[in-house]
């Protein structure tokens, strides 16, 4: 159920601008986990500014250096935390989608005709699927010929080369902090299966947590201790060239102490002719992962999941010696 949407009777520029943010706070403020204060709040999700992820700067190919990211590309539009008794996949195309939904309410009253909303949806194995999905927005036309618009108009391989997700630890338990580490990257295409869902206003990417059997073994221990840390998730295509840097991220988010019963339950993904949008391309990669990709997934799953039990943490040191070497800037997972 969509809540609704307060009206702007004001006039002006202003008058628009909040018009078209309507529908985000909207999005923003209808799920199952509460948009929280950033600093002191749990079981719910906030806003972590680009600042605290440090990315490739300017002059990173010549002297390795990083710095702070900086504003996000687009801005925060929703989080689900969902379960089901089938994996969810292409959320945004299913006509209870209640982003979407936010979207083409504010669209019938002539608002926001050229924002576009890009997605990430995390999906959890188990004996109910779950499904982590975060959402971001631009009311702005993405520039063409920029390394966003290549993304979201390239093919598969592509994508799958330049998908990048950096996290860090927040809070949480010392041992999380000492075996986990405070700061890591990976990029997603390389070490699990994507597919992507490409619609005439969005871009969702769905991950399967799934298809690296390490990650998923370690998520099974995991899953019972998720609401012990807070973590800061960043999104965004790695820059690759020398005209593509700095990294700028696309959007941010902080997962606080979250609770696994809070996850709203829906039915099966319906098939995309049932949508309500029109949904213009969909691909997938299907990974025979090696064993440097597959661990270097743990790295991202353990940090999702943030769990508190020590034997996790024991099985997690063990993987980490397995591969030789913590974090590499190469053609690797972890840049």
């Amino acid at each position: 159920m969509c809540s609704k949407t307060t009206q702007n009777q004001s006039s002006g520029s202003g008058s628009v601008s909040k018009q078209s943010s309507d529908w985000r706070e909207e999005a923003i403020n209808g799920g199952s986990l509460r948009h929280v204060d950033l600093h002191h709040g749990s079981n719910g999700w906030a806003s972590p500014p680009g600042d605290l992820f440090s990315l490739r700067s300017k002059n990173y190919f010549t002297r390795k250096q990083k710095s702070p990211s900086g504003d996000w590309l687009l801005k925060p539009a929703g989080f689900d935390w969902l379960r089901s008794t089938s994996k969810l996949d292409n959320v945004l195309a299913r006509p209870d989608n209640r982003v979407a939904h936010a979207l083409r309410k504010a669209q019938s009253l002539n608002r926001s005709q050229k924002a576009f909303i890009f997605a990430v949806n995390i999906q959890v194995p188990g004996r109910e699927h779950h499904s982590a999905v975060f959402y971001f927005a631009t009311e702005d036309p993405i520039p063409p010929g920029s390394l966003f618009y290549r993304f979201i108009h390239g093919d598969d391989a592509f994508r799958n080369q330049r998908f990048k997700i950096v996290n860090r630890i927040v809070k949480g338990p010392w041992i999380v902090k000492a075996a986990v580490g405070n700061y890591a990257a990976c990029l997603l295409g390389k070490a699990l299966t994507c597919s992507y869902h490409r619609g005439s206003n969005y871009l969702e990417i769905d991950v399967d947590i799934g298809s690296s059997a390490i990650a998923n073994a370690i998520l099974r221990l995991a899953l019972g201790y998720v609401t012990a840390v807070n973590i800061d998730m960043g999104f965004l295509v790695e820059a690759q060239a020398e005209e593509e840097l700095p990294e700028k991220l696309l959007g941010a988010v902080r997962v606080c102490q979250m609770e696994m019963s809070s996850a709203t339950f829906v039915e099966a993904s319906p098939s995309p002719e049932n949508a309500t949008g029109p949904v213009a391309a969909v691909s997938k990669r299907g990974l025979g992962l090696s064993k440097w990709n597959e661990t270097k997934m743990v790295h991202v799953a353990l940090r999702f999941w943030c769990w508190t039990d020590a034997y996790a943490f024991t099985c997690y040191i063990v993987v980490r010696w397995w591969v030789d070497g913590d974090e590499s800037d190469g053609n690797g997972a972890m840049p």
